[in-house]
């Protein structure tokens, strides 16, 4: 049959199983708006308040489904706009596709209005993207769009399509979405071998478990091979979900915010297994003492980061899940009760803590959360002190219930990502943690939130300053707090109410779990606007540059 492209571009989203859209129109988008409004029972389109807020929420749905997450924009600052959110999904490989209008053939290049080289602009920060100049290639170039975006290591694609492209006709045909692989051709049993000898020899085996092990869905695999070979498990910030917190081999997380045990872990064992994970600085922190003992195993889907960061003596490339079913009949069945009963003396030495009492403190918050939730939450974050303890002190034990932008560190990345989160699944609450400096760039959200009646439960962690900026000013800068001070408005809790959303002011730790059980049970969206010290730490901490078992405690 024969339709035109917008409706092409509709009908290839609902071959890929697209149900859901985040977006905001615009002049050129017009026509892709047209076909949404036309086929509205088929795909469901979340306006956003902003085209950034559009970009996380997709983020933010791909990273609590598993599938790809889609956002439309119009042109030029439309596009532009989108970028922040292409390149947090891309430092932390999340596959989503980004929709672009562009302005039409005979327009560009001319400086039109609205025009921008969004394909130029996104270039580095894509695994690939498209302008789509002829009618003839749209579909194809959508199909290969999902395809790339979801295949070997995911991660964002952009498609810019011009106008005259959505309004020309052209003959379409349903095709049914190309079958993802697997990676494993490039899998070798040299490799595989070269592994299992090192995990035989190994009496102190550690295991450093990323990201890639939540996109693979490698979970299972992962817990099966550490019971097995008696390793204890760490992660990385993208990795928290993926091996379950309250397991005995469970450490938490490693690097700069991560616990001694992890720490001291990765310092003195012989042999550390990478899965899945990129070792990046906030994890190495100094590479001369990273891991000076063992000899190391990397184990990841992308050839690009084998030796980028560490050397390896070991390396394995292909899918992780494909590859720990590989290792698992291979390694013997190990004990290393010495070196557990080390890893076991850490973790009661040095556990996540904080000194308890009157006052409303950031990790009662975040226990209290737990407790009332009994573990069973999807938490999302902005990026500070409030994401570390989030990460602290939340107890993760499935996987795609922590998002987080990790790599490119997004502040107002998590409004947008909570709504695609409950969006996504709705079977679980979903508990945004923010800091009062980042919820400041995208509260604008709250519009978003009202209107849909999405039921996030946002917890604003008011210290009144960008509070990790702080920390490092009292620590490295002699108390030099330049412009980190927010003695500013506005109220947080009024702001909400005026959106449409419930608000609550927290001062003591009775109030917050008061109001955080009235909004768990109302089902409906909230803001908690928890008034915290200015002064709350983020420990323990590695000093930048220092090595990882060099923990500032106090």
């Amino acid at each position: 049959m024969k339709i035109n492209g917008s409706q092409i571009l509709i009908e290839c989203l609902v071959e890929q199983g697209v149900d859901t859209v985040f977006g905001y129109p615009g002049g050129q988008a017009l026509n892709i708006y047209d076909a949404l409004y036309k086929n509205s029972d088929r795909i469901k389109h979340i306006l956003t308040s902003h085209e950034q807020g559009a970009s996380h929420a997709a983020d933010g749905y791909a990273r609590a489904t598993g599938k790809v997450g889609v956002c439309i924009a119009t042109s030029g600052p439309g596009a532009t706009n989108l970028v922040t959110g292409i390149a947090t999904a891309y430092m932390d490989s999340i596959p989503m596709v980004a929709i672009t209008g562009q302005v039409p053939n005979s327009l560009i290049g001319k400086d039109s209005f609205q025009e921008v080289d969004i394909t130029g602009i996104t270039m580095c920060i894509t695994k690939h993207n498209f302008i789509v100049k002829d009618i003839k290639d749209l579909a194809s170039t959508v199909r290969e769009a999902f395809y790339i975006a979801k295949s070997g290591r995911p991660g964002p694609v952009l498609v810019d399509i011009p106008k005259d492209v959505t309004a020309a006709v052209y003959e379409y045909e349903h095709e049914m979405p190309a079958s993802v692989q697997r990676q494993i051709d490039t899998i070798s049993q040299a490799d595989i071998q070269s592994a299992v000898e090192l995990i035989k020899a190994a009496e102190k085996p550690f295991i450093y478990a990323g990201g890639g092990i939540i996109s693979s869905d490698a979970s299972k695999e992962l817990l099966t091979f550490a019971e097995k070979i008696s390793a204890p498990v760490t992660t990385s910030l993208m990795g928290l979900g993926a091996f379950p917190e309250t397991h005995k081999l469970a450490t938490g997380m490693v690097g700069m915010h991560g616990s001694k045990a992890s720490n001291l872990g990765v310092t003195n064992c012989d042999l550390l297994i990478g899965l899945g994970a990129r070792f990046s600085d906030r994890v190495i922190s100094d590479v001369s003492k990273f891991a000076p003992h063992a000899k190391i195993v990397h184990i990841d889907v992308d050839p690009a980061e084998i030796g980028k960061n560490v050397k390896t003596d070991a390396s394995i490339i292909g899918d992780v899940k494909e590859i720990l079913n590989m290792l698992l009949p291979l390694v013997p069945r190990k004990e290393n009760d010495a070196w557990l009963e080390q890893i076991q003396q850490w973790k009661d030495d040095f556990p996540y803590n904080y000194q308890d009492g009157e006052n409303l403190r950031p990790q009662f918050i975040m226990n209290n959360i737990y407790d009332q939730t009994n573990g069973k939450a999807i938490i999302t974050t902005e990026v500070g002190q409030h994401q570390m303890w989030a990460a602290q002190f939340f107890k993760y034990t499935i996987p795609r219930t922590f998002i987080s932008s990790g790599g490119l560190g997004t502040m107002g990345y998590g409004t947008g990502a909570s709504i695609g989160a409950q969006i996504g699944r709705p079977d679980l609450p979903v508990v945004h943690i923010a800091g009062d400096g980042s919820f400041r760039m995208n509260c604008n959200e709250l519009s978003t939130i009202a209107h849909y009646d999405v039921p996030v439960i946002i917890i604003v962690m008011n210290n009144t300053t960008l509070g990790m900026v702080r920390q490092w000013q009292t620590a490295f800068y002699d108390k030099r707090y330049s412009q980190t001070t927010l003695d500013r408005g506005p109220d947080f809790t009024l702001l909400a109410e005026a959106f449409g959303v419930k608000g609550y002011t927290v001062h003591t730790q009775e109030e917050f779990a008061e109001a955080f059980e009235e909004a768990l049970k109302s089902h409906k969206p909230a803001v908690l606007n928890c008034f915290i010290g200015i002064d709350e730490k983020v420990l323990p901490m590695v000093a930048p540059g220092a090595a990882i078992d060099n923990l500032i405690l106090e």
